[in-house]
């Protein structure tokens, strides 16, 4: 039998909050916290802002638009969406967003497997970095966990 990891509550003060490629991430729910299930994270990215086009070879990830602009790119087609959409991208589909809007456009992700939150955790460091992101050390950060970037 499998064992099921406790309940779980994220308080607001609780929660750990990254910055990273230019995004606020906050882990709402970490993979310790769902036995490994899944990583649940606020993302609010400035109007501009999004991460280069990606694929993942481990994670799929949904995403639900709470307020604000955003476009997602899915293998070479953009497309808007408004606020209150539902957006699935499957681990090995070339993907990225943006927020084309004026103000933070705010989303709810999930990820699973879980992992994703040690990936932004890592990522914030590097970004963050003495003088400036470090582009060569996230690109390896990412290849290590299984994200890889493409030309859009």
């Amino acid at each position: 039998m499998i064992p099921t990891p406790p309940n779980a509550i994220t308080l607001p003060a609780d929660a750990k909050v990254f910055s990273a490629l230019g995004d606020e991430v906050t882990v709402l729910l970490s993979g310790e916290q769902t036995g490994g299930a899944f990583t649940m994270v606020q993302v609010v990215t400035p109007p501009g802002g999004g991460p280069p086009p990606h694929w993942h070879t481990r994670e799929d990830e949904w995403f639900y638009i709470l307020e604000g602009r955003v476009e997602f790119w899915q293998d070479g087609v953009w497309a808007e969406v408004p606020a209150g959409t539902a957006a699935y991208l499957p681990r090995g589909s070339r993907h990225t967003y943006r927020n084309c809007g004026e103000t933070p456009l705010r989303m709810i992700v999930h990820a699973a497997p879980s992992g994703f939150e040690v990936f932004f955790e890592r990522i914030a460091e590097a970004f963050n970095a003495p003088g400036g992101p470090d582009m060569p050390r996230i690109i390896e950060i990412s290849a290590e966990h299984g994200i890889h970037y493409v030309q859009a």
